[in-house]
């Protein structure tokens, strides 16, 4: 083989291992017993107050509701959404509706956070 066939064998090796990464790193979220889950597994929640631009849940209610933040170069695609947050921030929605963890769940699964203050928190699910 000579340098020129080496060269394009190792970028087709390189990037039939990367396409997979892409892929996962282009879903924010996962689908779990009918619930949309981080991909620690953790329980995710919509509120109540938010609208499909603007998330209502800033400083002390974010540290308590994590937002799921969305990493620069990330593009939204069908339901999913990117909202500018207050402090500059990017954060996904689905379907109109921002989205984030609880700090109260400790482990995947926990969903301690559905109906918290009235009902305004509730746990996200596909539609």
């Amino acid at each position: 083989m000579n340098y020129f066939t080496q060269s394009i064998h190792a970028l087709a090796v390189t990037a039939a291992l990367a396409l997979p990464a892409l892929a996962f790193a282009a879903e924010p979220a996962m689908k779990k017993d009918g619930m949309w889950t981080d991909h620690q597994a953790m329980t995710l929640y919509t509120f109540a107050k938010d609208s499909s631009t603007k998330s209502m849940c800033n400083d002390k209610c974010a540290v308590n509701w994590p937002p799921l933040m969305a990493e620069d170069g990330a593009k939204p695609e069908g339901k999913w959404t990117i909202i500018d947050r207050e402090d500059g921030k990017k954060q996904w929605a689905y379907d109109g509706k921002p989205l984030y963890t609880f700090v109260m769940d400790k482990k995947a699964g926990d969903m301690t956070g559905d109906g918290k203050m009235d009902g305004a928190w509730k746990v996200a699910k596909p539609d």
